[in-house]
């Protein structure tokens, strides 16, 4: 049987496990999306390049399989980059797929050439990247691309091929189709250093289990053993973004409690986690400056960053965690009472006392940002305790993470440590295809703006995306924190940091979705309500105050100094 290079990419896409793939299209790369229908891959395509990486991405979050976006010859690739740099900082394997202008065209000034090198561009962005010139060796290059995304360290790769060896035409028995060509197995610990990890924990008083983002592509197999192990041990649990909901629901406290207690705890164990500015970087006040750390991470380069790693583990989060387990197990050991759990409780409450004191708020027109996000949460947490979240949006992405609760693997996505707003739609795109069931997507008025034409891709395939936004008509993250910071500044006037309120609702409607404008805090819910049952997707567009800074803001606006509660009251009253 005859076949060109596009179905040999979609015939290994297939062997791969790949169920769907997400485009804008474009002429060079139709044999492969003819391919895949052929193969029977799933095609959803979108209004945008980035959007769809977002969306490959928060499939591959949600699913734990790898995401793939096929993008056109060079413009369509060079808008795939800031995607691409979110799914390289959030670990996120996904693969990119394009064509290049044929190999008889190359630098002649051919339409779409413009004798730009796109893999090197690509492979400063990506784990991997490379061109194939023999259509034969498609599937080889796909096999590799798989091996390199899903490594130690999982994260994007690029594959390119010039046009012509794209629609060249072989028999599909001279294809290379590799067999058994990667392992699924994890690596597990060096036997000694789990027996003395499990000897630290167990001698631990006040021990504390971060859990990172990493741990959503090496923790199957072992998420029972991590929710036994904290049990055991009454351990509270901090987890990243990514994680949280991977091991346990988070309506047992124990498994949300632990963010505030790292201020106490003698000993720390990581398990796949970053030691980045998320848990600064492993230093006071939020971590004890006396702790000692169990580090385990797929990654050996991840292991002594920016903290002292007192015993190192290289291994994956679920390989580790069950043989953790059954060393504790074998040692018989058991945390005596809940003495430490209820000291961190106590504490946790105290680290989040400045955001409670925001969802605490009531009684003030427009709403209060933090109380529209607890509104949303409480709509989540009482009736759509399965749905999916799509977090976006700066001082809005902060308040709805800490209101909001996890009970799935998967359930909960939000940008990486790049702090790249814009990526709500798309994130939601792969939610809702990762997932099938409706998403709740929570943005800013400032972040929504990015790709407002995938509410169109929603509609048309179907997607149950509910987008409430949190409109203060600014900028708020900066607007708010210059204010703060830079007064002589705000005192000329405000510039580049202002909107205007605009009816994003309206743009739901055009685009074949449902719309309502929301202006006080008992219409919230039932907004929601009449949009779910609209069945389309669609934008609640709440306005809300414009002058009240999340804690995160307050600090970032002070330079980073530890703040008095008399200095956090009086942003809070508005002045």
């Amino acid at each position: 049987m005859l076949v060109d290079g596009g179905r040999l990419f979609a015939r290994q896409l297939k062997r791969e496990g790949v169920e769907q793939i997400f485009t804008v299209c474009g002429g060079q790369i139709m044999p492969v999306i003819y391919g895949c229908r052929e193969e029977g891959i799933a095609v959803v395509d979108v209004r945008h390049e980035n959007a769809g990486v977002y969306a490959a991405d928060a499939y591959a979050r949600a699913s734990g399989k790898p995401g793939v976006m096929l993008a056109t010859v060079t413009p369509g690739v060079m808008q795939t980059m800031q995607g691409l740099f979110e799914a390289r900082a959030a670990g996120s394997p996904v693969l990119v797929i394009s064509a290049s202008v044929g190999v008889e065209d190359f630098d002649t000034g051919a339409e779409q050439d413009m004798g730009m090198d796109t893999i090197a561009i690509l492979r400063s962005n990506t784990l991997w990247a490379a061109k194939i010139f023999e259509t034969a060796r498609i599937p080889e290059y796909v096999a590799k691309a798989f091996r390199q995304m899903l490594g130690a360290a999982p994260g994007p790769v690029y594959l390119e091929t010039p046009v012509n060896i794209m629609k060249a035409k072989i028999e599909m028995a001279a294809a290379l189709f590799p067999e058994k060509s990667r392992s699924f197995a994890q690596a597990f610990g060096d036997p000694a250093l789990i027996d003395a990890a499990a000897d630290m924990l167990i001698g631990a008083e006040r021990p504390v289990l971060a859990v990172g983002d990493a741990a959503v592509f090496t923790a199957e197999g072992g998420r029972a053993a991590i929710t036994a192990l904290a049990d055991r041990l009454g351990m509270p649990v901090y987890a990243a973004t990514m994680a949280r909901g991977l091991f346990g629901s988070e309506d047992d406290a124990l498994f949300r409690i632990g963010e505030g207690a790292l201020r106490e705890a003698d000993v720390i164990i990581t398990l796949a986690a970053a030691m980045n500015f998320r848990l600064n970087n492993g230093k006071p006040p939020m971590i004890n400056e006396n702790a000692r750390f169990i580090q385990i991470h797929p990654d050996v380069r991840m292991i002594g960053f920016n903290c002292p790693a007192d015993i190192g583990i290289v291994a994956g989060a679920g390989a580790a965690a069950r043989q953790l387990l059954e060393a504790v197990c074998a040692k018989d050991a058991h945390r005596p009472g809940d003495a430490w759990v209820k000291r961190a409780e106590g504490l946790h409450a105290a680290y989040r006392a400045d955001w409670s004191a925001g969802y605490g708020f009531r009684d003030i027109k427009p709403i209060h940002p933090a109380r529209l996000a607890a509104e949303v949460s409480r709509f989540l947490n009482e009736e759509a305790p399965d749905w999916s979240v799509a977090a976006d949006g700066g001082d809005a992405y902060e308040w709805i993470l800490r209101t909001v609760r996890a009970r799935e693997p998967g359930q909960l996505v939000g940008y990486a440590a790049n702090g790249t707003i814009g990526t709500g739609q798309g994130f939601a795109m792969g939610l809702w295809c990762a997932r099938g069931k409706p998403v709740l997507e929570y943005t800013g008025d400032g972040s929504i703006g990015f790709y407002l034409g995938e509410f169109d891709t929603m509609a048309r395939f179907g997607m149950q995306i509910i987008c409430v936004v949190s409109n203060d008509a600014q900028w708020g993250m900066v607007k708010m924190a210059e204010t703060m910071r830079n007064a002589d500044e705000v005192k000329k006037g405000y510039i580049a940091t202002t909107l205007v309120e605009r009816r994003y609702e309206k743009i739901a409607e055009a685009l074949g979705g449902y719309g309502e404008y929301v202006e006080d805090l008992e219409d919230v819910i039932p907004a929601i309500r009449r949009a779910y049952r609209s069945g389309k997707p669609s934008i609640i567009n709440v306005r809300v105050a414009d002058g009240y800074p999340c804690p995160f803001t307050v600090e970032y606006g002070c330079g980073g100094r530890p703040l008095t509660k008399e200095e956090i009251a009086a942003y809070y009253a508005k002045g």
